[in-house]
């Protein structure tokens, strides 16, 4: 297995406050780009609406990864499905994906909402979304996920 150090570009400051998995919209954060990266490194991304955000579940244990099929959220009415076929914080790499709107560049500060990190993450790489590079072709997926998600991105002030 080949091994990779990475270091994080930036942090998640303020945002959501604690680990939960709905109600995840309407949630206003800064993704702070560390001092050692020139402001130039943001040059020109004010122009696009999303971003692509690749982060660490930091609040995570290495014992919580899980490597063996299991239903998700552990609920029985959905099928047990292996490890790389979930999206959490039990994946061997503890790594997240997520695409916040971009609401505005102050500096090195990036205002962004719906994104699903917590205060403090680390931000192991970002980008701007690029239409052209998201899914080719119709999106496929079995009836769950949608089941699952149906409350993710409500706005977390309405979580009852």
């Amino acid at each position: 297995m080949t091994t990779y150090e990475v270091s994080s570009v930036a942090t998640v400051v303020g945002g959501h406050t604690r680990v939960q998995d709905d109600y995840q919209g309407g949630v206003e954060s800064i993704i702070r780009l560390d001092d050692e990266y020139p402001l130039e490194t943001l040059q020109g991304i004010e122009e696009f609406s999303h971003l692509e955000v690749i982060w660490h579940f930091h609040l995570a244990q290495p014992e919580d990864v899980q490597l063996h099929a299991r239903s998700p959220r552990g609920n029985q009415r959905w099928p047990a499905t292996g490890t790389f076929v979930h999206r959490n914080h039990r994946r061997p790499n503890q790594l997240a994906v997520s695409h916040p709107r971009l609401l505005k560049v102050d500096g090195r500060d990036l205002l962004v909402t719906d994104l699903d990190a917590v205060d403090g993450t680390p931000i192991i790489d970002l980008g701007p979304h690029f239409e052209q590079m998201g899914p080719r072709g119709p999106v496929q997926q079995p009836p769950w996920p949608a089941e699952m998600l149906v409350d993710y991105w409500h706005d977390a002030s309405k979580r009852p």
